[in-house]
């Protein structure tokens, strides 16, 4: 069976994995009384307090063992990374559960962890021979060789990407929604640049390796979505978000295409640039852009219910993954 064919099995596994162990783990996790704390100034979202966080977990576990099936390097690194990601995130979830307080690990404990890991992304990138010091950039012939530069790219890559989906997490689907979308982008350019690179390659197999990963995700996060779309019976919590944007940077730092992180994910970047908007024009002027930051909650209370701006956020991530196949094409 070829590695193309095997897509749509891991993504259908990936779909009813999730959606069969997602009871199960909600289950638990009411039990645990992993219940999320509602920040004090999101008032519309009161009710939700005691929803059980952690459920990230769902679509890991999915991820987890299709990597471990179509096993390359780049796979299992991926896997790796994305799992360590969450582990921190489940860390300052599990910290909030116990103390019953919004705020879990310190900000530095976070920003350490997430730069450990992200060096070790980096190191990976630059040593490896399937990833290297190349990156892909439009209407460049062969690409722009970064040499040791590719290790801080890669570092700040993975902090930032983590940060970023952590933000957009703010609303029920939102985060899964954008990602949904982000996923189905890469898988397509992947597949694509391994039918030019033609079956009997190991670029293609290490490439296609990396396809299961993201279809794998995209099963994951449509099963979980079942239980997370509005109303929600489950959150990621950080455990999700952090993994999930391990994943999100692991498959654009690993295909050469880390610059497409920009409009594949439009939404993550959006998110982080409103969010900066909002920062730094209230210390100049005391006054805010937005009625409230990051922009899904502006959009919130202009009115707009949850289902439609995870909607129009998945919309946007395809728009802008339209705009990455015109990039690539230049490639």
């Amino acid at each position: 069976m070829t590695p193309v064919i095997r897509l749509p099995l891991y993504f259908i596994g990936s779909f009813f994995m999730s959606v069969l162990i997602a009871p199960l783990i909600i289950k638990g996790l009411k039990k645990l009384r992993a219940g999320q704390s509602i920040l004090e100034y999101v008032v519309q979202h009161e009710s939700k307090s005691g929803t059980p966080t952690m459920g990230g977990i769902i679509f890991i576990i999915p991820i987890v063992i299709v990597s471990l099936i179509e096993f390359t390097p780049l796979s299992l690194v991926a896997m790796s990374l994305t799992l360590g990601f969450g582990l921190v995130g489940f860390l300052d979830d599990f910290i909030k559960v116990k103390l019953g307080r919004n705020q879990g690990l310190k900000p530095y404990q976070k920003i350490v962890a997430q730069l450990g890991l992200s060096a070790i992304a980096s190191y990976f990138a630059y040593a490896s021979d399937h990833v290297g010091t190349v990156v892909n950039i439009p209407f460049l012939s062969g690409g722009l060789d970064l040499g040791w530069g590719i290790i801080p790219l890669v570092l700040f890559l993975y902090v930032a990407t983590t940060n970023a989906v952590n933000l957009t997490d703010g609303l029920d689907g939102l985060a899964g929604l954008s990602s949904v979308g982000y996923f189905v982008v890469f898988a397509i350019l992947i597949v694509v640049e391994c039918s030019k690179l033609g079956d009997d390659n190991e670029t293609t197999k290490q490439l296609m390796s990396l396809c299961a990963f993201s279809v794998a995700t995209i099963g994951g996060l449509l099963g979980y979505l079942v239980y997370n779309s509005y109303p929600a019976k489950v959150f990621m919590g950080d455990t999700g978000s952090l993994a999930l944007g391990a994943s999100v940077a692991s498959v654009a730092v690993m295909s050469k295409n880390p610059l497409f992180i920009s409009t594949a994910g439009i939404m993550f970047v959006w998110t982080c640039i409103s969010v900066i908007i909002q920062v730094l024009y209230f210390k100049l002027t005391k006054k805010r852009v937005f009625l409230m930051a990051p922009f899904h909650h502006h959009l919130e209370m202009k009115g707009m219910s949850e289902t439609k701006i995870g909607v129009l956020y998945l919309a946007l991530t395809l728009v802008g993954g339209a705009v990455t196949f015109v990039l690539a094409g230049g490639i």
